[in-house]
C-alpha cells in the first residue's frame, strides 16, 4: 500500500500538488475503531492499511478519485449517517435497484461503506453484504438517483492499484473546470 501511494504521491507532485497537499496525515488506531464501531462492522484490512496512509482528504479539497473526493474516517461515517437515517425512517421501502450479479438489489444496505463523496450524493462503496457470487470488501457504485449497482473490483486494494495504474498511463487527468481528477476523455 505504502509503495502504490508513493507512486500516486510523485504524479500529484507532478501533475496536481493541491490535490497532495490535501491529503490527510494517517488515521490512527483510535480512529479506526471509532469508525467501526459506529459502523457495527469491521472494515478490510486492504482499506485499514489505505487509511494508515492517509485519512481521506481535507474537507472540499477536490476529487482525487473520479472527481470525488476521498472520505476520511469522520468524513465516511458522516455520509453513511445520512444513509443510515434514510433506510431506518422508510424512505427507500419497496425500492430495489438493478445491481451486478454478487450485489444485494438493495436501493442502499447500511453495509455498504462509502469511502467517496462526488456531493451530489454519489459514492464508491465498500460492500460489507455481497450478494450470492459477490465478495466481501468488494467496490461498488451507489449513485442516489440511478437504479444500477456496478462491482468495479473485488476489494478496495485491487480497486486503488487499477485507479493508480490508470493515472499513470494517463487515462485521469487534473481538470481545472472540475477541480479533480477526471477521465481524460471529459477534460
Amino acid at each position: 500500500m505504502n509503495d502504490l501511494w508513493k507512486q500516486f504521491e510523485d504524479w500529484l507532485a507532478a501533475n496536481w500538488p493541491e490535490g497532495l497537499a490535501s491529503l490527510n496525515p494517517p488515521a490512527t488506531d483510535d480512529e479506526i475503531s471509532a469508525l467501526e464501531q459506529a459502523l457495527g462492522a469491521r472494515l478490510p484490512q486492504d482499506f485499514i492499511d489505505c487509511l494508515k496512509v492517509h485519512n481521506g482528504q481535507s474537507d472540499s479539497a477536490g476529487g482525487l478519485f473520479d472527481n470525488a473526493d476521498f472520505l476520511s474516517t469522520a468524513g465516511i461515517l458522516d455520509q453513511w449517517t445520512v444513509w443510515k437515517e434514510l433506510l431506518d425512517s422508510g424512505d427507500f421501502n419497496g425500492i430495489e435497484s438493478e445491481p451486478d450479479e454478487g450485489v444485494r438489489n438493495d436501493w442502499w444496505n447500511a453495509l455498504w461503506i462509502p469511502f467517496t463523496y462526488e456531493h451530489g450524493g454519489n459514492h464508491y462503496c465498500l460492500d460489507l453484504a455481497p450478494d450470492d457470487g459477490g465478495e466481501v470488501g468488494q467496490v461498488i457504485t451507489m449513485w442516489h438517483d440511478s437504479a444500477e449497482r456496478e462491482i468495479l473490483a473485488s476489494g478496495f486494494g485491487e480497486w486503488l492499484k487499477q485507479y493508480v495504474s490508470d493515472v499513470l498511463a494517463g487515462e485521469y487527468v487534473y481538470s481545472e473546470d472540475f477541480g479533480g481528477l477526471v477521465p481524460k476523455e471529459d477534460a
